[in-house]
């Protein structure tokens, strides 16, 4: 059974709630991110550079990248650059030079970099951090193995370790994330990562694409939490989805796992078990729940024990709580009709789900 209430874009909603938000203010960072090298990130982010200038917004480049292709030369022709200041003769991005300059939109290619001892700051990023606290709207670029967070399992994908990397959180200051794509095809002749067959190439770049999608979709979704908590609004929606397995000793469990395992790799969502903890099981009933909770977590779940003497209130307090938007629970047909249908635990945790999807799951 699913609630028929559809929940609301998450993205539309966001892009609604920023715009109001921006109507008397300047936007301020926007980001292209790559999955892999070779996508053209660099060359996506200095033509947008040009577009602007183009149409009378004032542009400097901050940053560019050593290695440059005869394309992405051809855009810096038309641009103006700030010479790097040089720090223990390793080239810096000009953070005083800029913000003396005070142009309306600043380029900054590659904020991963570390800067040497006795810069400005410690990391590129928070150059970038710098000028747009001081009203500079910045267009950067990032690959996505930079990020702090996601480097371990891109590095599973690749078998390349980075060393200087930027926060998670830096992202969620953005107010746009390009990821740039290209046609697998195209990126095969591109790609430093040939190592191995096209097969297998291809699969790792649409590993590292779903990763970058889910990395956009967790900003986003971070992006409008923090927007209504600031704003005082209740949230009872995710920006991806979250699924929940209710978990008990004679639940359909392989049915509930298999379902929720394929719809959070379908929407690039989280897939997350509860058992509500009960005491004085028998034997029987705690070997039955202990092999559902293996079976969960072997699909890659999140186990997680509540307490509470009222189960649909321990659940609903949980999934609001970590905006869940479905909810996957066991229901014995055994009962009568009465109680299957209007005055069980699985008609209230219905009714009172509100926002969430419930799919019940007979047994």
């Amino acid at each position: 059974m699913i609630r028929d209430e559809a929940r609301p874009n998450p993205d539309v909603l966001l892009k609604q709630a920023m715009a109001e938000e921006r109507r008397g203010s300047r936007e301020r960072l926007k980001i292209f991110l790559g999955y892999a090298s070779g996508v053209g990130k660099s060359l996506r982010m200095l033509d947008e550079a040009r577009r602007r200038r183009e149409r009378g917004q004032e542009v400097v480049v901050g940053a560019v990248q050593a290695k440059r292709s005869a394309e992405t030369e051809a855009l810096l022709k038309g641009l103006e650059v700030i010479p790097p200041k040089i720090v223990n003769g390793v080239e810096t991005v000009d953070v005083e030079g800029i913000l003396r300059r005070r142009p309306r939109v600043c380029i900054i290619d590659g904020v991963a970099y570390d800067n040497p001892p006795g810069s400005r700051h410690a990391h590129r990023w928070q150059d970038v951090e710098e000028l747009v606290e001081n009203g500079v709207t910045v267009i950067a670029s990032l690959n996505l193995q930079f990020i702090e967070e996601e480097r371990e399992k891109v590095e599973a994908i690749t078998g390349k370790r980075v060393t200087a990397t930027v926060p998670k959180a830096f992202l969620y200051g953005a107010d746009e994330i390009v990821v740039v794509d290209v046609p697998s095809e195209m990126l095969l002749e591109r790609t430093v990562e040939t190592a191995g067959s096209p097969d297998e190439v291809r699969r790792r770049l649409s590993e590292l694409r779903e990763v970058a999608l889910l990395v956009t979709a967790d900003v986003v979704d971070r992006q409008l939490e923090t927007y209504l908590e600031t704003h005082g609004i209740d949230q009872l929606w995710g920006a991806h989805e979250r699924i929940l397995l209710c978990m008990t000793p004679r639940a359909n469990a392989s049915r509930m796992i298999a379902s929720g395992k394929h719809s959070a790799e379908r929407f690039h969502g989280e897939l997350i078990a509860v058992y509500v903890e009960q005491p004085e099981l028998s034997p029987q009933d705690q070997q039955a729940l202990e092999a559902n909770l293996a079976a969960a977590r072997a699909a890659g779940a999140e186990v997680v024990v509540l307490d509470g003497e009222d189960f649909v209130e321990a659940i609903l307090d949980y999934a609001r709580a970590h905006r869940i938007t479905q909810i996957f629970i066991g229901h014995s047909l055994r009962q009568s009709w009465w109680n299957r249908l209007a005055s069980g635990p699985v008609d209230r945790l219905i009714r009172e789900a509100e926002g969430m999807d419930v799919r019940v799951f007979p047994h």
